[in-house]
């Protein structure tokens, strides 16, 4: 497991002024670049200096780069438009199938993220465990607005973490992780056409 620093200050929000908030979007940017490496990789003064800020500021809003990974992840599924994605039939299929599939992406894409997701528990540092709950709650909603039902986007989002392990552990390539989330997707989908029926 994931330890973190206790000695390190909380998480400060995130800023309200325009020239902060330039700041804090120039770390989460450069971040991203970092999160295709290993966590263990990450060194936060790279990461401050890539992004012209001053480490002091970096810190003040990431005291570890697990906040860092995490609050980038947070800001990428934030990005996840799906408020007009819903429809019927195979729209939806299509919009269920985007979604999960961007999330998934999005994961194997990112080691330092996944990492960050699969190591860290909610433990007793309030910044990580109300991370990971924010986390966890704007993956559900986009997934859920694009299913309709929050028991199938639980399901998925499950299934997205077993195929991300299996495409790092090389037991799947990423083509069959993308082939069965789509048919996890269809299947899904396809069980609301059936207890309609019923």
């Amino acid at each position: 497991m994931l330890e973190l620093n206790s000695d390190l200050p909380p998480m400060a929000a995130p800023p309200l002024l325009p020239r902060q908030q330039l700041r804090y979007a120039r770390i989460l940017d450069e971040a991203a670049g970092f999160a295709r490496k290993g966590l263990e990789s990450i060194t936060l003064s790279e990461v401050a200096a890539k992004a012209d800020v001053p480490l002091g500021t970096l810190y003040r809003y990431f005291p570890s780069a697990t906040h860092l990974m995490l609050a980038l992840y947070r800001k990428q599924l934030g990005e996840l438009q799906v408020g007009s994605w819903p429809g019927k039939g195979n729209i939806r299929v299509h919009a269920l199938v985007g979604v999960t599939m961007e999330i998934f992406h999005m994961r194997v894409m990112q080691p330092a993220v996944e990492q960050c997701l699969s190591r860290t528990s909610y433990q007793k540092d309030r910044d990580t465990t109300d991370l990971l709950r924010e986390i966890d709650a704007i993956a559900e909603q986009a997934v859920t607005v694009a299913s309709g039902d929050f028991a199938k986007s639980r399901i998925l989002l499950l299934t997205i973490t077993g195929l991300v392990q299996a495409v790092r552990c090389r037991r799947l390539s990423l083509f069959e992780a993308e082939e069965d989330l789509k048919r996890a997707c269809s299947l899904l989908a396809a069980t609301r056409s059936l207890q309609a029926v019923v």
